[in-house]
């Protein structure tokens, strides 16, 4: 039995699961002299709390979840697989699929509220990026520039040398916060692996530089993929 210092009310705490620890108003506890209206509102707020709390550790693991899944796409397309024997890329890639297949019984989400004009935005920012991954192939550096014109429009100190997407800027606009923090992310993302391949923006100056070597050209697509995942509508 544990008095909480704050609200002065009685609670029991019970243990449904590992790491786990829920307040329960004590209705026969004779502490406290708060009205049972109060003491039923200060429980809400400490559920409030750990709700929030729960939805914040549940993101962090399904972004943990996609980097994993990122990491084994990488394995699975390294150049490294070129200097092995077929045996042992055999084994290598059922190693990898048997991860991948483990991984994949891990289903984790946070569902966010979104009316229909939200739901909508959300729906043209993943075509806005649906579009700027598949580009890749086409033109690296120019996709490079696309993807910061992107992030300019989610943050509020721009890059002032690739300027902001204004349609993107629109459809970000028009998202909940929660889905533009993701959406910032996930270009985050983009852009990291942008600088993995040395692929500079375009500037007034010229072309940006890009040299990936061309094993590399077609996994780029299914990497960006996993680091341009589309928040679940």
């Amino acid at each position: 039995m544990e008095v909480d210092q704050y609200t002065g009310i009685t609670a029991e705490w019970s243990y449904p699961g590992e790491g786990s620890r829920l307040p329960l108003i004590d209705e026969s506890s004779a502490l406290g002299t708060q009205a049972p209206k109060d003491r039923l509102i200060a429980v809400l707020d400490q559920v409030e709390l750990r709700v929030e709390r729960l939805r914040r550790d549940t993101v962090r693991i399904e972004e943990e979840r996609d980097s994993l899944l990122s990491t084994l796409d990488s394995v699975k397309h390294s150049d490294l697989l070129g200097d092995i024997t077929e045996c042992d890329k055999e084994d290598i890639t059922r190693y990898a699929d048997r991860i991948l297949a483990r991984a994949m019984t891990v289903e984790v989400a946070v569902r966010t509220d979104r009316d229909p004009q939200q739901e909508e935005a959300l729906h043209q920012v993943n075509m806005y990026i649906d579009q700027l991954v598949m580009s890749v192939h086409d033109d690296a550096v120019v996709a490079h520039t696309r993807c910061q014109t992107y992030m300019n429009a989610c943050t509020s100190q721009p890059d002032p040398s690739t300027g902001t997407d204004k349609n993107f800027e629109s459809a970000i606009l028009g998202c909940t916060l929660d889905d533009q923090k993701r959406v910032k992310k996930r270009l985050q993302g983009l852009l990291d692996y942008f600088a993995k391949l040395n692929v500079t923006t375009c500037t007034t100056g010229g072309l940006g530089f890009f040299d990936p070597r061309p094993p590399v050209l077609e996994p780029i697509t299914s990497q960006l993929r996993y680091r341009a995942i589309k928040v679940r509508v």
